[in-house]
C-alpha cells in the first residue's frame, strides 16, 4: 500500500520513488516530525511516511483521541484506503503501542500485511497499564518527560511552549493510562524490538516480551542511551532498519 495525500500522514522526503514504504508512529506528545531526521536518513531509497495524531501541529485544532485502540483503528481506516504497495512499521515509545494496534486491526481488511513491526522503546502489552503510564496531575506528567529527557524535554523549560503542549501530553498519557491489552491471536507478523540500554522505564527484559506477540522468528537490538536513543544514535538505527527492510519478504 501507500499512503495518498491525507491529513494523517506526512512526508518529509521525496522519496516516492523507492520500493518499500515505512510507516513510522510517533511517542506521546510527539508529533509527525519527531521523525525528520530518520526520513532524511533513509532517502531516498525508503519512503518513509509519519503518522500525524490529531491535536497536535497542523492538526492541534483537532481534538486529540483518548483512545489507543480508537486511535490505531483510525490509522488502519486510512491506511485501508491506500493504494497497495509493500511497507513496515516503525513506532516509538507510545507509537509502538499503536503501531501494534494498527496491525492488529489490519488484519481485518483484505490487505498485505506490514512485511515487519519495528517496536521501539516500550515494553510487551499487558491488560494491566503499566506504572509510568498512570499519571496523575501535570507536575507527576512533567516530571516523568524531565525524566525520559531527549529533545522534546526542552519545551518544559518554555512557559509558552509548555502551555501548548501540556493539552497533547494529558490526551495520550490519558489514553496509556487507560489502554488494556486484549488477549487473541499473535500475527503472523516479524518482530523486530530496540531499546536503549539506559532507558530509565523499559528494560531489554521488558522490550524483549514483544517477541512472544508473533509466530514469526524475530529479535532484539540494543543500543546505548535512554528512552530517546533515537537522538544520539540516528546512524546507527538507520543503518539497522535499512538492514532489516533490505531482507524484508512479503509474509
Amino acid at each position: 500500500m501507500s499512503v495518498v495525500e491525507s491529513r494523517w500522514f506526512r512526508r518529509f522526503a521525496s522519496s516516492e520513488g523507492s520500493k518499500l514504504q515505512l510507516v513510522c508512529f510517533p511517542h506521546a506528545g510527539g508529533a509527525a516530525s519527531a521523525y525528520l531526521g530518520l526520513t532524511r536518513a533513509l532517502a531516498p531509497d525508503i519512503d518513509v511516511v509519519a503518522v500525524q495524531y490529531p491535536g497536535r501541529q497542523d492538526r492541534r485544532l483537532e481534538p486529540a483521541l483518548t483512545s489507543l485502540t480508537h486511535l490505531a483503528r483510525a490509522v488502519a481506516e486510512e491506511l485501508a484506503r491506500a493504494p497497495r504497495r509493500p511497507y513496515a512499521f516503525f513506532g516509538h515509545s507510545m507509537g509502538a503501542v499503536v503501531a501494534y494496534e494498527t496491525a492488529r486491526a489490519l488484519t481485518e481488511f483484505d490487505l498485505a500485511t506490514p512485511l515487519r513491526l519495528i517496536l521501539s522503546g516500550r515494553g510487551a502489552p499487558s491488560v494491566e497499564p503499566r506504572a509510568g503510564d498512570r499519571l496523575e496531575g501535570d507536575a507527576a506528567l512533567i516530571a516523568e518527560i524531565r525524566r525520559l529527557g531527549g529533545t522534546g524535554s526542552r519545551v518544559l523549560d518554555d512557559p509558552e511552549l509548555l502551555e501548548m503542549v501540556m493539552p497533547t501530553l494529558r490526551a495520550d498519557y490519558g489514553a496509556l493510562g487507560r489502554y488494556r491489552w486484549l488477549p487473541g491471536p499473535p500475527l503472523d507478523i516479524p518482530l523486530t524490538v530496540m531499546v536503549g540500554t539506559a532507558d530509565p522505564i523499559v528494560t531489554v527484559d521488558d522490550a524483549r516480551g514483544w517477541l512472544a506477540h508473533s509466530t514469526r522468528p524475530g529479535d532484539l537490538l540494543t543500543f546505548d542511551g535512554g528512552h530517546f536513543y533515537l537522538d544520539t544514535q540516528l546512524p546507527s538505527v538507520a543503518r539497522a532498519v535499512r538492514t532489516l527492510l533490505a531482507h524484508a519478504t512479503p509474509v
